[in-house]
């Protein structure tokens, strides 16, 4: 298979299991499944995953409408990623959702896993990671959360507050650390064309 990378395929894989943070999301999970009297994993997870893969094929394009490159995408990406690893190392709120609808569909399947930080990040891996790492990757993102809100209630008896915490700062170091990494590998791309430019 073209371009198949089993360590591209395990960090496209941490990079997306922090931005999407299902095990961090736990807790609203679990209010929202009280809310709503229950919440239909199979479904969630099937929206979620054709919007990210929509995403990932006709992202570029819609960039290149604007007159964006990836490499600035990914800059860009960087800081938003960046956001989120603050956001779940000092429990800070920089991201707030005010959709109102269907747990299922809303807010779980969008924006909880298919959002704001999950779209910018699909981008910012394309310049970096082949593409069928990327799909692999959220396959197996979405296995993982389809576990995870398909055994809510079991998980709910397993894990006490203390892990779940734990887990949320442990993985906002990683995002943080991924940042830093997408930002400078592409901030250098970008003076590079910019010097090319400048350049007669």
């Amino acid at each position: 298979m073209a371009g198949f990378n089993i360590v591209e395929i395990f960090s496209a894989f941490i990079v997306l299991f922090a931005v999407i943070d299902i095990i961090g999301g736990i807790p609203l999970i679990l209010d929202l499944k009280n809310k709503s009297g229950g919440i239909n994993a199979f479904q969630a997870t099937s929206v979620s995953f054709i919007i990210l893969i929509t995403f990932l094929f006709v992202g570029e394009a819609l960039l290149g409408l604007f007159g964006v490159d990836i490499s600035s995408f990914a800059v860009a990406g960087a800081f938003v990623l960046l956001a989120l690893a603050f956001e779940m190392i000092f429990d800070r709120e920089i991201f707030k959702y005010k959709l109102k609808g269907a747990a299922t569909i809303v807010p779980i399947a969008f924006p909880l896993i298919a959002g704001a930080g999950s779209f910018t990040t699909i981008l910012a891996l394309r310049a970096e990671y082949h593409t069928i790492n990327i799909i692999i990757a959220l396959f197996l993102n979405i296995v993982i959360v389809y576990f995870v809100l398909h055994s809510i209630k079991h998980i709910e008896k397993i894990l006490s507050e203390v892990v779940i915490y734990v887990l949320k700062k442990f993985f906002g170091i990683i995002l943080l650390a991924i940042a830093v990494k997408l930002f400078v590998a592409n901030i250098s791309v970008l003076f590079q064309n910019v010097g090319t430019r400048l350049i007669p």
